[in-house]
């Protein structure tokens, strides 16, 4: 018989709906249970893409014996942990405090009922003993009577956990005390430092894209472009990284997109799952490179990973589904790798000692006895080795791609999360609308468009942000993230296409967070608003994580909002951000890169542009403006019959039928330009 969550929408639950455990959603309902029959909460975290999550469930929650010891001994919980990043976040914290060391998913931990604090933990947990863990069962039975027999230690125990993650929070820099650079220059030295020279990327395996390092490094450079000195190396350190990626494993070299990160540190080998939430942020670094250094490679990847977004993971209402699982049919990667008989019986012969010179498949298996994707030769050396030219042997590895992908398209695929969650959905618009303007693509930027009337249609409501759409159901109150990182796209998208709608959308994106979201004594945003469901601990996050920091991203996007419009509570609020966060941003810089973007351009105010004329002949020049990497500049072209314009922007309106520029620099603003030659003679020197 099915559990308690045959009722639920989504999918990573719905995969547990058949498991022996009596699983219940998470609610006030089961803890009352748990209370009534006093027993401990097994509460347990994960996703649907998770392989370890899979393993124990294959090893654990789907064997009787192993669920008839949860059942007798426990009230078992389990969470999607992308429905609610606010029980994971809090119970992530906890576990690190209470093991002193990293969590991760699946996330295991016991909980008292009544006060839902957790009093033992850990991640995957195996069946049997193994890995220096113990055999879960046996785990189980000594939790539990640690419950019973000392109740009061647990109690004690959850009374200094909370007090503790209460004093997690940093105190505030003084209102009086000025911000500096000093925490700019600590993050690029510290980024030097872990950088791998050989590899790319930052320090060992398991490696991680993170963009957001890169992003920095690009920014920096620029920040030095005009410099006696430009800081090259930043600029080396971040196309490098971006090229060893590309050239890897962990980029899909036949469809488009990137796996989560490499097992390796050479990035040939990937945890084969797809998220969303990372494609989003690399789509709009390979764009912003290519605009940066004219290298056609980043502009390709970008294509094709903004390609695999639309076909593959975007829905028929115009939103992002969440992640493609590691797995299919029971097994890690099978969807994605070959042997090269399978290969040579698909190509011609041509294409195949094209195809396996370039990709490896003439090296030995790299992947179980299989062989995984990467490049190991420039086309030139493939071109010489076959005595043929370049240009013939790329046409002849584009023909073995579509080949191979056809091919492959006949396999399992791995299954795909079609939950749709906010945040991630406004990782990607920001996403596709960086690339539509670097790369002039006005079908990117529709597809940007269409992902936020989505949000608008499903889980905009009455002033308010749902974070999760599925099934036709939208659920769960909005967190931070969602409205930090659809501020941030909105921004973005208005620079490819106006829409005053859309601008009215980011101004109430913003009042909402200020209303219900910020700490109006000692500055900073909440995780979760004021009325939504309190739980042990309401975190305040300012580091980066797997996902940008919702308060880097808040007082960066308010920043530009507050410049934009000439509105000071956007300001003040973005400040009062980078005020709580001062202290931890001093200490450890580079795990706030998002926040040290919003202090970039705190120190040095962002370049705003505003156009308007003629629809046809500002867009001309919004293109023209849009071909230079220039990431403290925002460009938006206001056609002259935008309706419902906010005063700072009506107030600045040229005659009929001719096109004006106005260039500002923060809260200074320069006359009005009437040609495009005179607006580029001022941005060149930005």
């Amino acid at each position: 018989m099915p559990n308690a969550l045959v009722s639920e929408t989504s999918p990573y639950l719905l995969q547990h709906a058949d498991n022996p455990v009596d699983w219940l959603p998470w609610s006030d309902g089961a803890f009352a249970r748990a209370i009534g029959e006093d027993k401990p909460v097994l509460l347990s975290i994960g996703y649907s893409a998770c392989h370890w999550c899979h393993v124990m469930a294959h090893e654990s929650f789907e064997d009787p014996a192993t669920a008839g010891v949860m059942n007798e001994l426990f009230v078992n919980i389990k969470v999607d942990r992308e429905e609610r990043p606010d029980v994971d976040r809090v119970y992530q914290v906890a576990h690190q405090l209470l093991t002193q060391r990293g969590g991760g998913w699946p996330l295991t931990m016991f909980l008292d009922p009544e006060s839902r604090r957790p009093f033992f933990g850990g991640t995957y947990f195996p069946r049997d003993a193994r890995y220096g863990l113990p055999a879960f069962t046996e785990l189980l039975k000594t939790v539990a009577h640690y419950f019973a027999e000392r109740r009061d230690d647990v109690r004690e125990q959850g009374r200094k956990l909370v007090d503790f993650m209460g004093r997690l929070e940093a105190s505030a820099a003084p209102d009086a005390a000025a911000l500096d650079a000093a925490p700019l220059a600590a993050a690029r030295a510290g980024l030097g430092q872990v950088f791998d020279a050989e590899a790319g990327g930052f320090g060992a395996a398991p490696k991680f894209p993170h963009p957001a390092n890169v992003d920095r490094l690009l920014r920096h450079w620029r920040s030095t472009a005009y410099r006696e000195e430009p800081d090259l190396e930043a600029l080396y350190m971040a196309t490098f990284s971006l090229s060893r990626m590309a050239d890897g494993g962990i980029y899909d070299h036949l469809g488009g997109g990137f796996c989560r990160y490499a097992v390796d540190r050479h990035w040939q080998i990937p945890h084969f799952e797809k998220m969303l939430y990372d494609n989003g942020p690399l789509l709009a670094l390979y764009a912003q490179a290519y605009l940066a250094t004219g290298d056609e490679r980043y502009a390709e990847v970008a294509r094709e990973t903004a390609a695999w977004l639309a076909a593959d993971m975007r829905a028929p209402n115009g939103g992002f589904f969440s992640t493609r699982d590691a797995d299919s049919e029971g097994e890690e990667g099978r969807y994605y790798v070959w042997t090269p008989a399978e290969a040579e019986a698909l190509l011609a012969p041509d294409e195949y000692a094209a195809f396996s010179r370039r990709f490896g498949l003439d090296a030995p298996a790299n992947f179980e006895g299989h062989w995984h994707l990467s490049i190991r030769r420039p086309v030139a050396d493939v071109a010489e080795d076959m005595e043929r030219s370049p240009e013939t042997v790329a046409n002849l590895l584009a023909a073995g791609r579509s080949k191979l992908l056809a091919a492959r398209a006949s396999r399992v695929p791995p299954a795909r999360d079609e939950k749709q969650l906010c945040a991630w959905n406004a990782l990607a618009i920001r996403g596709f609308a960086i690339a539509g303007r670097a790369l002039n693509d006005d079908d990117l930027v529709a597809v940007a468009d269409g992902a936020v009337s989505f949000i608008e249609s499903h889980l905009w409501r009455d002033g308010r942000l749902f974070a999760v759409h599925t099934e036709g159901l939208s659920r769960f109150a909005g967190y931070l993230d969602d409205y930090a990182f659809l501020i941030d796209a909105l921004l973005e998208l208005l620079q490819a296409r106006w829409s005053s709608d859309r601008l009215r959308l980011a101004t109430d994106l913003a009042d909402c967070l200020l209303g219900h979201f910020e700490d109006s004594r000692s500055g900073g945003f909440w995780f979760t608003a004021d009325d939504g469901e309190p739980l042990m601990h309401r975190p305040k996050p300012m580091a980066d994580e797997a996902l940008p920091s919702g308060n880097g991203v808040a007082a960066l996007a308010l920043q530009r909002l507050g410049f934009l419009l000439g509105e000071t509570r956007y300001l003040d609020a973005a400040e009062r951000t980078l005020r709580a966060a001062w202290p931890a941003i001093s200490e450890f810089p580079q795990a706030h890169v998002s926040l040290l973007n919003a202090l970039s351009e705190n120190l040095d105010p962002p370049e705003i542009v505003i156009l308007r004329g003629p629809a046809e002949e500002i867009e001309r020049w919004r293109q023209s403006a849009a071909r230079l990497y220039a990431p403290r500049r925002l460009v938006f072209a206001v056609p002259d019959d935008a309706p419902d314009l906010p005063d700072a922007l009506a107030a600045r309106r040229a005659e009929p039928g001719r096109a004006l520029a106005w260039r500002c620099i923060g809260t200074r603003c320069d006359l009005p330009l009437d040609s495009w030659e005179a607006l580029a003679a001022q941005l060149s020197g930005n």
